[in-house]
């Protein structure tokens, strides 16, 4: 009877053990937009903290996000910088219904803040001192597509073509004006909350489009409970005030 009870505890406490590791482990994995990083990664802390499941992001251009996805990248979510390829992947059968997570804004940004005494961002680029400009990916990068409707939008596009400089991403476009690689770059607006985005100067793009960012959960995910709190949690006011102060919408 002694030998059955200490069984029947060992039993127990090896179920509880594997219970209380499996729940601590639990994680998803999240493919995000390079613009939304830093916005990202606090709302990835804040929905730990509140649930115990680790968030992890990988970050890049929505393009090469979209063609890791259609390749069978295992993410459980997909946090682009557009509406399209979460559409596309919902109506092929690769994800749920896609919802808006955060709408942002295109800005030009310089290191050098003589660059923004210029009375336009146009007037900015016409200056002959101005060499070189980033501009994110066009292909891949929605926030380099909406730059260029804009430069097409004001006649420019044409005209700056010698002096572009393509990222890979809107995140390196920064980078490459933060390190004064460039004179300038064309950002998300999220960069300027960053330390050294602080250190420099910026013309908000009215020509440009809002970038309206969707986001979707992938039919392949393994952890649907998990991924569809995190989509929830998208939609939270504490989320909301976290995007508010990386100047999205």
């Amino acid at each position: 009877m002694k030998k059955l009870k200490i069984v029947a505890f060992v039993v127990i406490f090896l179920i509880n053990l594997f219970s209380f590791s499996a729940f601590a482990e639990e994680k998803i994995s999240v493919a995000v937009a390079a613009n939304f990083i830093s916005a990202f990664k606090e709302m990835a802390v804040d929905f730990e903290a509140k649930t115990k499941i680790k968030v992890e992001g990988t970050f890049t251009s929505t393009g090469n996000l979209y063609s890791q996805i259609i390749n069978g990248a295992p993410y459980d979510l997909f946090l682009s910088a557009d509406e399209e390829r979460p559409a596309k992947l919902n109506k092929d059968g690769l994800a749920d219904t896609p919802f808006i997570y955060a709408k942002g804004q295109s800005i030009l940004w310089s290191a050098n803040k003589d660059f923004c005494k210029a009375k336009t961002w146009q007037d900015a680029l016409k200056n002959e001192k101005v060499a070189k400009i980033a501009i994110a990916n066009i292909q891949t990068a929605p926030y380099g597509t909406a730059a260029q409707k804009a430069l097409e939008k004001v006649g420019m596009w044409n005209d700056l073509q010698s002096k572009l400089v393509i990222a890979q991403t809107v995140a390196q476009s920064f980078q490459y004006a933060s390190t004064s690689a460039v004179d300038a770059a064309f950002c998300a607006m999220s960069a300027t909350v960053s330390a050294d985005g602080k250190k420099g100067c910026f013309f908000v793009i009215k020509e440009a489009p809002e970038i309206v960012q969707s986001a979707c959960i992938l039919k392949r995910t393994t952890n649907r409970a998990a991924a569809e709190k995190f989509a929830d949690f998208l939609k939270s006011p504490a989320a909301q005030e976290i995007k508010v102060k990386y100047g999205y919408r």
